[in-house]
């Protein structure tokens, strides 16, 4: 049996899940930190499990270039590689590939592309999208897709968007099914409500263990992005797992559970804790900000993660006025406990039926917040 979902709960579109995987289950909704390649940046894997995280995302792309899924799987998996034991779930590099503007070349077979590091060619196809994602031992792998750049004229997305669904059954055909390994099938269409909605009608006769929508988080802007999702969530198909791609702020989560979406991954809470911007939900707090130099208080009031726990606003903006590296540390540890404890109040929420209450007091925090 592949990787199964069930849901648990809902209160309106928004779900209380479970994803049962072959490393663990992972309860939803659910946010998956970034290790692009092998690691979330900064953080051993133990800290990075103490925040509450279930499930890593890792990337093809990445990992194919450096060290290469043969010395993956040599170390006997992604898995013992990085020393996580929960799920991993792994981008298949269409993402990655198809923003190398001017590195790259498409065609009905798949795409090649010169590589970001050295310049030395690479080909990606369905079919070695799935091989390579089978030797890190992803526990979801997703297909291949073509990703296209926003704003797109709705010729551009229908082209686009079929040829993923070619690339998606390629795949389909090629994945190596094994109990608890799921493939995820990926929705585009661009902007256009209609696309979308052939793309779910396809990918749904192709029996994905999950569905992705891609396409989005490139520019177009969260009330475009939420147009997207008010058009899908009647056509989702409701036993499987939706999954958001490469979404985002606290509040672009908050609003797409309540549109149906299950499962998120986004670069921000390790990239802004890298650059001294930590997350609170009256707003954002720049730790670099001079008022911060004498503060005694914690980065967050009430907040319980071991970087709020131990430490002032004063002595994280020392660190990093003097460049130490503990800083980006203690403020991606917070950032990611932050989206975390998110998630779990969501959870509940939905479990005792006071999401819609939930909220409503969300989105009257998020109108009076400010970065300080």
């Amino acid at each position: 049996m592949s990787a199964t979902f069930e849901v648990l709960g809902q209160d309106g579109r928004a779900r209380r899940g479970v994803l049962h995987t072959a490393h663990g289950d992972v309860q939803t909704p659910a946010f998956m930190p970034v290790g692009t390649a092998a690691t979330v940046k900064g953080l051993m894997p133990d800290q990075v499990a103490q925040t509450g995280a279930d499930i890593l995302l890792g990337n093809t792309y990445h990992l194919m270039l450096r060290p290469g899924a043969d010395r993956v799987e040599s170390f006997g998996g992604l898995h013992r590689f990085m020393a996580w034991e929960k799920p991993i779930l792994t981008d298949s590099g269409g993402f990655q590939v198809m923003s190398l503007a001017g590195l790259r070349t498409i065609d009905e077979e798949g795409v090649t592309f010169r590589a970001h590091t050295d310049g030395s060619s690479h080909r990606l196809t369905p079919e070695s999208a799935m091989d390579i994602q089978r030797q890190l031992d992803s526990d979801i792998t997703m297909v291949l897709d073509e990703c296209i750049s926003y704003p797109a004229e709705k010729d551009e997305a229908l082209e686009s968007m079929r040829r993923s669904m070619r690339w998606a059954e390629r795949c389909r055909e090629a994945f190596v099914e094994r109990p608890g390994y799921g493939l995820f099938g990926i929705i585009q269409g661009g902007i256009y409500d209609d696309l979308r909605a052939e793309s779910v009608d396809a990918l749904q006769s192709m029996n994905f263990d999950g569905l992705a929508v891609g396409g989005l988080a490139v520019g177009e802007g969260q009330a475009a992005m939420l147009s997207v999702l008010d058009g899908l969530a009647p056509v989702l198909p409701p036993a499987l797992p939706h999954y958001l791609m490469g979404v985002g702020t606290p509040d672009d989560i908050v609003k797409a559970v309540a549109r149906g979406i299950d499962m998120f991954d986004c670069v921000l809470p390790t990239r802004s804790g890298r650059t001294g911007r930590g997350y609170s939900r009256t707003g954002h707090i720049n730790i670099k900000n001079a008022r911060h130099a004498v503060d005694a208080a914690p980065l967050v009031d009430g907040c319980v993660c071991p970087t709020c726990s131990k430490f002032s606003r004063g002595y994280l903006h020392h660190l990093f006025r003097c460049g130490e590296m503990l800083g980006p540390i203690l403020l991606t540890l917070h950032n990611l406990s932050f989206y975390q404890q998110l998630m779990a109040e969501i959870r509940e929420a939905i479990a005792s039926a006071q999401f819609a209450t939930f909220l409503e007091n969300w989105n009257i925090v998020q109108d009076t917040s400010e970065t300080t």
